[in-house]
């Protein structure tokens, strides 16, 4: 009895100790979240730089990430169910021929990136691949934040980067089953070829289901829809089920999370669902880049930290001004063109899935895993930069600019005064420092002109007197000899 009582009393510490620990963690996220919103600044930048404190290579006061890293990925699935829930039907068929375009226009794209950034590297050709597939994803929580302060989540600018999103969410599938192939299995294309298109299929049959009958009837919506724990209940268990039988069949669970959120978005009980699942959401999703920030090794990032800004940035720019080219060239307006490819400048949450199953099937090196995953992070991280862009640059171009460079130059007027304006000052400060030091080397040559004149007549007053001197000298002993 005794025994029993003394591991009671251990359990009861151990647990203590965790919900500290968890204590902790949610502490100092929540005013990470508030110090950076007193700042301006999204909230999502303290969350991921909490994780970051918080993490291994911090504080080092989460070692085991596992739990956290797996309420992340929750959050996720929930993320893209309640896209689903909110994605207009009609909108996305008409943009889905122009997202497919551009999803297959960004793989060849950072296929040739990923091949520059891997020869620098010397990376051998798997890890090149699963280097492009890294690249080529966009961040579904970070675009869909983005555009949603904003404000642009349901005009054109957000429909067209859904729709993206959503067609690389597709892609993923294929990916996974071609980077898990490294492992020694073989890649089966018959298997992968069935996957895809069970994947567009049933992404198909929905579309045509709803854009021809309508909103789904829910039984017993009329009892339900008032009370608020069966609503959230039953929509997380429909949420989840459908991830589950999603990543049973080899698919992503994300997307069988994004078709049942569909199915919800187009029935009668839609606007019940949504106010009871967004705070879960938005729960979940602060884990979610916790974990991002748990993940990063700081280590690695100072002792390869020009590498890592290198790529982090070379990947940023490439993939916002190729973003851009590609909606332009499939028919995008200049402004729902340059705010759509700029809030998918940055690297996907996939990727972290992505290079794990690399690292898992030994294809992918445990160092280029780490450059992945620190890339990944600082690209989320400069997100919240570009938030600031985007919004600038929307309400400039929505003046009627159709040049990017005007659009620039009026977004940034402000800026560019001031910069004309130090520019000038900096020019008369440089001119009068020359003017200054002209005048100090004048005057220093002046200065060693007029001792060199005072030092030769010196020199030749002393001339002048010792040449008399040596003549009466000489003409004394003439005189003693007279």
């Amino acid at each position: 009895m005794e025994h029993v009582v003394q591991e009671t009393v251990a359990q009861a510490g151990a647990h203590g100790g965790n919900l500290i620990a968890v204590a902790l963690v949610i502490a100092v996220a929540a005013l990470a979240g508030l110090g950076f919103l007193w700042l301006r600044q999204p909230p999502l930048v303290g969350f991921i730089l909490a994780g970051i404190l918080l993490g291994p290579t911090g504080l080092g006061l989460i070692e085991n990430n596992e739990s956290v890293a797996f309420l992340g990925e929750m959050g996720v699935v929930v993320l893209l169910f309640f896209i689903g829930m909110e994605l207009s039907i009609r909108a996305f068929v008409v943009s889905l021929r122009q997202a497919l375009l551009v999803v297959c226009g960004q793989l060849a794209s950072a296929a040739l990136l990923a091949v520059l950034i891997g020869f620098f590297l010397q990376a051998t050709p798997r890890e090149m691949v699963i280097l492009s597939f890294v690249i080529a994803l966009s961040s579904t929580v970070v675009a869909m934040k983005m555009l949603d302060e904003m404000g642009m989540l349901r005009g054109d600018a957000g429909r067209i980067a859904v729709g993206v999103l959503i067609a690389q969410d597709i892609a993923v599938v294929p990916m996974l089953i071609f980077v898990s192939s490294f492992g020694g299995a073989g890649f089966d294309v018959t298997a992968t070829a069935v996957k895809v298109i069970v994947a567009v299929g049933m992404m198909a049959g929905l579309l045509w289901y709803f854009g021809r009958f309508g909103k789904l009837r829910i039984p017993y919506a009329e009892k339900v829809e008032d009370k608020v724990e069966l609503l959230a209940l039953g929509a997380l268990a429909l949420c989840f089920s459908a991830a589950a039988i999603s990543g049973v069949a080899g698919m992503s669970p994300a997307y069988g999370a994004f078709l049942a959120g569909i199915c919800v978005g187009n029935s009668t009980l839609r606007s019940r669902v949504i106010p009871v699942v967004e705070p879960i959401q938005s729960v979940l999703l602060v884990i979610f880049f916790l974990s991002i920030g748990l993940l990063i090794d700081l280590g690695f990032i100072w002792n390869n930290l020009l590498a890592v800004l290198l790529t982090a940035v070379g990947v940023i720019a490439a993939k916002t001004v190729l973003n851009v080219m590609l909606l332009r060239w499939t028919g995008s307006s200049p402004q729902t063109a340059l705010v759509a490819g700029l809030s998918m400048a940055q690297v996907g949450e996939f990727s972290f899935v992505l290079a794990a199953a690399g690292l898992s099937a030994a294809a992918l090196g445990e160092d280029l895993y780490r450059l992945v995953i620190a890339m990944t992070a600082i690209t989320l991280l400069v997100s919240p930069v570009w938030v600031s862009v985007m919004r600038r640059l929307e309400v400039t171009l929505s003046e009627g600019l159709q040049s990017y460079r005007n659009a620039l130059a009026v977004a940034y007027a402000t800026e560019l005064r001031e910069v004309d304006r130090g520019r000038v000052f900096l020019g008369r400060g440089i001119a009068g420092l020359r003017a200054r030091i002209g005048a100090f080397n004048h005057a220093r040559r002046e200065r060693r002109r007029r001792k060199a004149e005072a030092k030769a007549e010196k020199d030749q007053n002393q001339v002048g007197e010792t040449v008399p001197a040596s003549k009466g000298g000489e003409a004394d002993p003439d005189r003693g000899s007279h």
